[in-house]
């Protein structure tokens, strides 16, 4: 691509860090589009702009070509990691939307799965370009199925109800609900629920980004940002982008690190979100989070620790950095492995799904699609730093970077403890009142 045989750390940095910057621009851009035409035809468009992405970067020439496409698909990936939670939250019944939204986490990390062994069988077979070209061009086809998909499912009840179609909410919801009968009692609870909250808001409107930073507002913005936030401060990018680095440096030889750290996490991070999803719905959205965390910490915790205490920590020369030799302690590394995996299957059960249900609940309609993308924009942020800091932080302290991440989830468990009310079972008009919030920071709709 570039007239050399490989990239440099730079381009190879610039490849990955314009997709990430695409991600945070799509995510807010996607708040103004789908309140003007809604959720539905704004996930048309980001899947039309993704597929646009994907196909610059199959086609590409040369670097150039590649970075563009990379940009234009973080604009779409963007878009849709905002869009799809906030609408399924808005067609899902209370009782099972933290499942219907945490599938969402289920298909990406099957996704994820699927695009390393996708990888893994063109790098084995070929060794021309379409070692990459295959792989790139493969994606654009769940974008596809998911744009002609769009057309056969509803308006968001809600999106129609804050335009003044109150008939048409009516329908879609007795279509959701009902099989159609719009003299349902459960149905016309929910329409006439839905009806006050947009006859209470119309009072009360935010017309900005910047009203999302005033009163009661605020104090949600800052749960959904947060814990989009944490979810990338729990080190999981690290392990996904710089696994083989850290299987390497638990011993593992540099044709095994790949499959073993790539692979077998792919599937193991599939597997363990199948309880996740279930148990959103029983345990609550706190007790999972909760749990998780305590998890995740003690993974990365114990991790670290073998490493320093039966670890041998060299310079590396030819890398110019710090790296631990566990050559000759196999035992200690396969512990850590297995600490590693460990980790992975704790957040696949917990924060993978639990992060991205929360923030599309907390939020009232009328600041919803902005706090939402406010709140994916910060995951998208968070992940870019994580990205940049990790390589420096695996070469220069090496084994505290596990400990730092451990420590990090065992802050998040006592946050989530004492600040983040519970949104399990109760409909998106009534989530936050004061009576049904059991943690230090109430709310009221």
């Amino acid at each position: 691509m570039t007239g050399t045989d490989t990239l440099t750390s730079l381009q190879k940095g610039t490849i990955t860090g314009l997709l990430l910057a695409g991600c945070f621009v799509g995510s807010l851009a996607s708040s103004p589009m789908c309140e003007a035409i809604s959720r539905k035809w704004g996930i048309l468009v980001a899947s039309y702009v993704f597929m646009v992405g994907a196909a610059l970067q199959t086609a590409t020439v040369n670097y150039a070509s590649m970075v563009i496409g990379r940009a234009i698909a973080g604009l779409g990936v963007g878009g849709l990691s905002m869009l799809v939670p906030l609408y399924i939250s808005e067609l899902s019944p209370k009782h099972i939307r933290g499942r219907l939204i945490g599938l969402q986490q289920f298909t990406i990390t099957v996704g994820l799965m699927v695009s390393f062994w996708i990888g893994a069988g063109t790098t084995l077979h070929f060794s021309d370009n379409r070692t990459f070209r295959i792989p790139l061009g493969f994606q654009i086809f769940p974008a596809l199925v998911l744009a002609c998909g769009i057309f056969f499912l509803p308006y968001s009840p809600r999106w129609l109800a804050s335009k003044g179609r109150f008939s048409d909410c009516l329908h879609v919801l007795a279509y959701l609900r009902a099989n159609g009968n719009e003299n349902d009692p459960f149905v016309l609870a929910e329409f006439e629920e839905i009806r006050r909250v947009i006859d209470l808001e119309k009072s009360q409107a935010n017309s900005s980004y910047t009203d999302l930073f005033k009163g009661s507002a605020r104090r949600r913005v800052i749960l959904g940002m947060g814990i989009q936030m944490f979810q990338q401060f729990s080190g999981i990018n690290s392990i996904m982008y710089y696994a083989p680095t850290m299987f390497r440096q638990a011993g593992i030889s540099q044709q095994n690190a790949a499959l073993l750290a790539c692979g077998v996490s792919g599937v193991v991070n599939v597997l363990a979100t199948i309880p996740g999803i279930l148990l959103l719905d029983t345990l609550g959205r706190r007790k999972v989070l909760i749990s998780g965390a305590v998890w995740m910490g003690s993974s990365m915790i114990v991790c670290g620790a073998i490493m320093a205490a039966y670890g041998r920590i060299e310079f590396d020369v030819a890398l110019n950095e710090y790296v631990v030799d566990m050559s000759e302690t196999v035992g200690a590394s396969y512990v850590c492995i297995f600490m590693i995996y460990l980790f992975v299957a704790g957040f696949a059960a917990s924060w993978g799904p639990c992060a991205w249900v929360y923030p599309s609940e907390i939020y009232p309609l009328r600041i919803r699609s902005k706090g939402t993308s406010l709140s994916t924009a910060a995951n998208w942020l968070m992940n870019f730093v994580i990205s940049e800091v990790v390589p420096v932080m695996l070469a220069r302290i090496t084994w505290g970077t596990y400990i730092f991440f451990g420590c990090g989830c065992m802050i998040m468990a006592v946050c989530v403890f004492l600040f983040f009310p519970e949104t399990k079972g109760r409909s998106l008009e009534v989530i936050l009142k004061k009576e049904s919030s059991p943690c230090l920071i109430t709310f009221t709709v």
